[in-house]
């Protein structure tokens, strides 16, 4: 909720510039998402919607259709042209009180309608890595209990103590947790859809060159805001294909 309608709509337009004229974006070795607030969503598409950059939602319900006043439909995104919906963010469960029942049912959502989970795992409080690798895991696990399905799956790791900062994790924690998290998935995925692994928590600029290959990219927050600086990451992100 920090940017406004307009002022997403203009940020989209830049980024969707951006978008066009980046080699890595064009090729496909770069790829983009963007998920704005629900009000903003139609506005944002129609800037993105002649780029390569997808774009999806910050939270859906668990029902499609029903009794939910204030609810948001999977099917209702789809039809918006959304192909990804976040789940599970530490701020849904820390200001709305979800809990991993919710995560599960709402992941599950997403997949029945088609929708690529971003699903947000990460520590409470800073601990060692294995212990940090291992609460992510049964955050995981508790989500996939739900459904399995065959989609992909992006997996956002983002310790709790780190969103918000002025710096991201340190890059050692990250990779330690990350190395541990991905080895995980290759061994319990199976033959599900494709699983990728982007780390988020005051993400910037430097913040890929630092984590190398642990991770495939990174979540960013308010440190995208401004184009010029999304604009550097993606540089970041190509030198690293």
């Amino acid at each position: 909720m920090y940017l406004g309608v307009d002022q997403a709509a203009e940020w989209a337009d830049a980024v969707a510039l951006i978008a066009s004229t980046h080699d890595a974006v064009r090729s496909g070795a770069v790829r983009l998402f963007v998920l704005p607030s629900l009000p903003a969503t139609v506005a944002v598409s129609a800037k993105l919607s002649d780029s390569a950059v997808a774009w999806g939602a910050q939270d859906l319900h668990w029902d499609d259709r029903g009794a939910v006043t204030g609810g948001t439909s999977g099917a209702d995104l789809v039809e918006l042209g959304c192909t990804l919906v976040e789940v599970g963010h530490a701020e849904r469960r820390k200001i709305f009180g979800e809990d991993a029942g919710v995560t599960r049912r709402k992941f599950a959502a997403a997949t029945r309608n088609g929708l690529t989970p971003v699903l947000c795992v990460g520590e409470r409080e800073p601990m060692p890595a294995a212990d940090a690798a291992a609460e992510c895991i049964a955050q995981l696990e508790s989500a996939f209990a739900g459904d399995r399905g065959s989609t992909e799956v992006i997996v956002a790791y983002e310790p709790e103590w780190a969103i918000g900062q002025p710096q991201p994790a340190p890059p050692e924690h990250v990779r330690a947790v990350a190395d541990i998290v991905r080895e995980h998935l290759a061994s319990t995925r199976g033959t599900a859809g494709e699983t990728t692994l982007i780390y988020g928590g005051s993400a910037g600029i430097g913040t890929l060159s630092s984590l190398g290959d642990s991770v495939d990219g990174l979540f960013l927050g308010r440190f995208a805001h401004n184009p010029a600086d999304f604009a550097r990451i993606i540089d970041d992100a190509a030198a690293l294909t």
